[in-house]
């Protein structure tokens, strides 16, 4: 089960009043930056734009590939560890809009994950140290530490040991 706080709402559905639940000008200027961030080959100044400017947690290391898109309207509410890979193309959403309420949920990325391209991360999702995301995965639900999670919908299956070459036998 994703963690996520549920907030009603009344008469047309939640996205039509978008701007009763967050800034029109905080959302253009995380979108702004966020399209920067995602054309900016260079680690370093993206995350550093993201930790500045969007509030998110990023840690030493961590690498978010080209056209990532973290949550435009609460990316604050992304934390993620270090030595981190987060590839092309991927969403890592904190809210998601439905006819009768939104949900906002903390998004948690360990060390050391890698999410392959193409994958969306939904809002209250916790990622384990160490855990793989196979390529074009919805994350839907919580993923624990050292395991290797993918497809949609999502399986979590064991982290497979690496393969002894022979020299290491010897």
């Amino acid at each position: 089960m994703r963690r996520t706080k549920r907030y009603k709402t009344e008469g047309a559905n939640s996205l039509w009043n978008i701007y009763q639940t967050v800034s029109f000008w905080k959302t253009f200027k995380n979108t702004v930056i966020i399209e920067i961030g995602r054309f900016t080959p260079f680690m370093r100044l993206k995350n550093s734009l993201y930790r500045t400017f969007l509030g998110m947690k990023i840690g030493d290391q961590t690498a978010l590939a080209y056209k990532v898109v973290p949550d435009i309207m609460f990316p604050e509410l992304i934390s993620i560890g270090r030595n981190t890979i987060i590839g092309y193309n991927t969403v890592i959403l904190a809210h998601e809009y439905l006819i009768e309420e939104y949900r906002l949920g903390e998004v948690i990325i360990g060390d050391h994950v890698m999410i392959g391209a193409n994958s969306t991360v939904l809002p209250g999702v916790t990622i384990g140290d160490g855990a793989v995301i196979s390529a074009a995965t919805l994350v839907h639900r919580d993923v624990p530490p050292g395991a290797f999670a993918g497809g949609n919908p999502m399986q979590i299956k064991e982290k497979p040991q690496p393969e002894l070459s022979n020299k290491s036998l010897k």
